[in-house]
């Protein structure tokens, strides 16, 4: 790691540990990974130069160190593709995962619809193309900071259509039913959400750790997911979860 790097994530009056402000007065704290250290730079300039938002770190994507992110308490991740869906993907929900409320503006490159989905679906907050112009990633990074999804309109046609296709294939009535869960199960959702540990769940219900690993056996199992953030991403598409 060089010094430039060093010192991008070690900025005065930072304090580790310190939870992630969303006044409105306050500036968006913005952590830049991208693997061309020239972008980097760039998108961190033109970040800074209004003054209205702070660039805690950069760093290379491949591969990110999540943690590091963590440590510098960004509100968001500007995270820039690594040429291949899996890739990004796995970064994504690797840092879900890690820090579920840091937000994820992801300057992508799907080359279809459904690449975008696999990338909303793993849990991003924002998303931009890669020859995005600096006045529509400023955008995004407010908007993302606001709490607004981001993305461009045609991709954002693609998310009403989905969600049309899924509501006329699962009535609302039968739709938590379909899913497959019982009430314990459904309960245990949220609080993977916020990425408690099995252990911590099975103290919030005073269960055994061993029951919470039954429980998400079963979840898994019932609903198709591939781990635990699969089975959060699937209660939040059916809108079960914000």
């Amino acid at each position: 790691m060089n010094g430039a790097t060093q010192a991008a994530r070690n900025l005065p009056g930072e304090k580790a540990g310190r939870e992630p402000s969303r006044s409105p007065q306050a500036r968006p704290r913005v952590f830049v990974a991208a693997d061309n250290r020239l972008l980097r730079e760039a998108l961190a300039r033109m970040l800074t130069k209004k003054g209205e938002i702070e660039v805690t770190g950069l760093d290379s994507v491949g591969p990110l160190q999540v943690e590091q992110v963590v440590q510098t308490n960004a509100d968001i991740l500007l995270l820039t593709s690594r040429g291949t869906l899996d890739d990004d993907l796995s970064m994504i929900q690797q840092m879900r995962a890690a820090a579920p409320k840091i937000r994820i503006l992801h300057l992508g490159m799907a080359k279809s619809e459904g690449e975008f989905l696999q990338c909303v679906r793993a849990g991003i907050s924002g998303y931009l193309l890669h020859d995005a112009s600096s006045e529509e990633v400023l955008e995004g990074v407010r908007g993302v900071y606001a709490g607004e999804a981001v993305c461009p309109g045609k991709l954002c046609a693609a998310l009403f259509r989905y969600f049309k296709s899924e509501a006329e294939s699962m009535p609302c009535a039968s739709a938590r039913r379909r899913l497959g869960l019982t009430r314990r199960e459904q309960q245990l959702v949220p609080l993977i959400a916020q990425g408690l540990t099995n252990k911590e769940i099975a103290n919030h219900f005073s269960l055994s750790e061993q029951t919470v690993k039954n429980h998400l056996y079963r979840m898994k199992h019932k609903t198709g997911a591939g781990d635990r953030l699969d089975i959060v991403q699937l209660y939040r598409v059916q809108g079960f979860l914000v």
